[in-house]
């Protein structure tokens, strides 16, 4: 199959890339999306709590920005942060613009000081934002959208990205953009979709990509037990509490993620009691609870951490650029560092946004493709097989790099041959303290030492960097 160069390719139809399709777009780029599965079946359409963003009255953006750094637990980069919560406002009421059928109400979620999470019927954020979003990408002449697409590796030539390859052949591009999400469906309980096993990771360090902070990966605490299904920390917003198996509270509802996930293992059974709250709030999640066997109405629901929200990636500027020239980064698989060592809660869809947005208009000064360029793309180099995530590696994964962490477990994993299993397990036992979502038994409290950043580039081991 033959596709025409375009100016921007976006691989992911995630926020971040419907975001970035629809920005480039707008300013007279072509387009082509590709996605591995169905456009809706991303980790954004299955959002459910909201988007943070500073328009409560009572409310600024230096109060987000401060309860971003504290959960990311000394971590954030500052820069990062600065750029996410002042540009945020303007994102979030972009989408009401655009007609997101936001609740009258902001809603309040773990580790944030104020009201100023922005939601859909308590718990379809998610969707309500990408269908919107897909369908302005849809009425556009200026993108395309090609799905059940692999990437298999990233094109190169003269040290520039310009595309890439696929099973149906090479695909090119003046500018690159990897929107493809991240790795949390490489664990054996997670919430994401079966394909989120960080392919983008997989493909830009076989390319010599940078990645950094692939330790962290946050598990949020309450899934429902033996499934994927998650109920939104607005539930515990509104007030659900926490109880174990003798009807007892055991943990503050609303500190962070990271602090709740390992205080539901310690326990070892938990369940969210739902029976207090105003219910009627959340309609399409009370709906699936009910689908699953359980009635929140009359008892509390099983609960368990799973892995959710993978914080490291592909390095990135704060314009998504890589240390690639023409290829860029955004969204979950990108490590701009804005979430440090614990992502806050409802700050990933404004992340897309926001992030998405930047390197859109970053990939629009690179330069045409030069004909011999894309002349030379059109000879196929050998293509590498589809990555696959067999379930015993999951097992693996979870056994291995889960809530808690051994370092014998770790090394065991780090001789893993799936790339991305690796890397969490290299970084893993590199960050020899506690910091955030990384949590090892041997050294159960953080070390001012490692308050950096992880990364492993081209021809170097991991060094740990500063990042301003």
């Amino acid at each position: 199959m033959s596709i025409p160069p375009c100016d921007v390719l976006v691989v992911g139809t995630g926020a971040a890339g419907l975001t970035a399709a629809l920005v480039a777009a707008e300013r007279g780029a072509s387009v082509l999306m590709l996605t591995k599965g169905h456009a809706p079946d991303s980790s954004s359409w299955h959002a459910q709590g909201g988007i943070a963003g500073a328009i409560g009255d009572d409310d600024t953006a230096a109060l987000h920005a401060g309860d971003t750094e504290r959960a990311g637990r000394d971590l954030c980069r500052p820069s990062a942060v600065h750029v996410l919560v002042e540009e945020g406002p303007e994102r979030v009421r972009e989408l009401i613009t655009m007609g997101v059928p936001f609740d009258p109400e902001l809603s309040l979620e773990g580790g944030h000081s104020r009201r100023r999470v922005s939601s859909v019927e308590g718990a379809a954020t998610g969707w309500a934002v990408t269908s919107l979003l897909g369908r302005r990408a849809l009425r556009s002449d200026r993108i395309a959208t090609i799905e059940a697409t692999a990437v298999l590796s990233l094109l190169a030539a003269d040290g520039r990205c310009i595309g890439v390859l696929t099973p149906e052949g090479p695909v090119t591009a003046r500018a690159t953009v990897l929107a493809m999400g991240g790795a949390a469906a490489l664990w054996a309980r997670t919430t994401n979709p079966a394909g989120q096993i960080g392919d983008a990771v997989a493909i830009a360090v076989t390319a010599g990509a940078a990645v950094a902070d692939m330790e962290f990966m946050q598990f949020h605490p309450t899934v429902l037990e033996g499934s994927r299904l998650l109920l939104t920390e607005a539930l515990r917003g509104e007030g659900a509490t926490l109880i174990d198996s003798a009807g007892e509270r055991f943990v503050d509802e609303l500190a962070p993620r990271d602090e709740v996930a390992r205080a539901l293992v310690r326990k070892g059974r938990a369940f969210l009691d739902l029976r207090s709250i105003d219910r009627s709030r959340f309609p399409g999640l009370m709906a699936e609870i009910e689908r699953s066997g359980f009635d929140p109405a009359v008892q509390p629901i099983p609960v368990s951490p799973a892995a959710h929200y993978t914080i490291g990636g592909i390095v990135t500027d704060l314009n998504g650029r890589t240390d690639i020239n023409g290829l860029y980064a955004a969204g979950e698989c990108a490590a701009t560092g804005v979430h440090g060592a614990n992502r806050l809660a409802s700050n990933s869809l404004l992340e897309c946004l926001v992030f998405g947005r930047r390197a859109a208009l970053a990939a629009l000064d690179e330069p045409p493709l030069p004909a011999s360029l894309r002349d030379a793309a059109a000879h196929e180099p050998a293509a590498p097989p589809e990555r696959v995530a067999p379930e015993s590696l999951r097992e693996q994964v979870w056994r291995d790099a889960g809530v808690m962490r051994d370092p014998a477990a770790l090394t065991e994993l780090a001789a893993s041959p799936d790339p991305v299993a690796s890397l969490v397990a290299r970084f893993a036992l590199a960050r020899a303290e506690s910091r955030g979502v990384h949590y090892r038994i041997d050294v159960p409290a953080p070390d001012p030492a490692f308050e950096g950043h992880f990364v492993l580039r081209p021809g170097r081991g991991l060094a740990l960097e500063h990042w301003t």
